[in-house]
């Protein structure tokens, strides 16, 4: 059984059980989360795609950790005109253990 859910822009493909780490979602660590925005589920036998999101369904899930990602290199080059700049970007996320799918 396993879901595709919308979060912070970007589509995330969850089953029961599993540990995602989605864009930053304001909350302490072990605290309930409800993920309304369910755009397809699928049980093994039948497959429900919403258009654009199933209203029925829902995933909940808890905050297992809040932090950074590993740093990214931003840098801006261009030749022959002395210009050179370097920057670094470290986006945040949650993780979440997945609860249920109902």
């Amino acid at each position: 059984m396993y879901a595709v859910i919308s979060t912070g822009g970007k589509q995330y493909k969850v089953s029961e059980g599993e540990t995602v780490r989605v864009e930053k979602i304001p909350g302490e660590i072990g605290t309930p989360v409800s993920l309304d925005r369910v755009l397809m589920f699928s049980n093994g036998k039948t497959v429900k795609v919403g258009q654009p999101t199933l209203s029925d369904v829902a995933v909940t899930g808890r905050i297992v950790e809040q932090g950074k990602a590993k740093k990214v290199i931003v840098f801006k080059y261009k030749r022959r005109k002395r210009y050179r700049r370097k920057i670094g970007h470290r986006q945040q996320y949650t993780a979440l253990k997945i609860d249920t799918i109902k």
